[in-house]
């Protein structure tokens, strides 16, 4: 529905395609545009715009990336699935960009461990909580 509601109001939505190097490590994603509908079966269960991709430097021109986490704390460190798809993508985001974890109530916590390699978040979107703005 957020995506269907973005597009309806003119926002360009681009969605991640993952995929492993062949040693299987995560490579930067690439971008797809997202149009209704046209969502096809990808690796890991997903679903994903189907070919031609935007190369991994695309996100340099987005100005809010929302991006999935288990959970994220007042600092902006985020929990992923521990892949490193996300930052090894996000290194590319302009400087400006909003990075936002979407995460349930709960998940929006006080402390995480965090490595000198992961990006943080500038914000985090909570169901009941809505936008909050988070230190970078």
């Amino acid at each position: 529905m957020l995506l269907e509601t973005l597009t309806e109001l003119g926002v360009r939505v681009l969605l991640p395609v993952a995929r492993n190097d062949g040693d299987g490590r995560a490579m930067p994603m690439q971008w797809g545009p997202y149009e209704p509908g046209a969502l096809v079966a990808a690796e890991f269960g997903l679903r994903e715009p189907p070919p031609p991709w935007l190369p991994a430097g695309h996100i340099a021109d987005a100005e809010v990336v929302l991006v999935p986490a288990l959970a994220v704390d007042r600092r902006g460190n985020r929990l992923g699935r521990g892949a490193g798809f996300y930052d090894r993508s996000l290194i590319y985001a302009a400087p400006q960009a909003r990075l936002v974890a979407v995460v349930r109530d709960e998940e929006l916590v006080d402390e995480l461990p965090a490595d000198p390699h992961d990006v943080r978040m500038t914000h985090a979107l909570t169901p009941s909580g809505g936008i909050v703005t988070l230190p970078r």
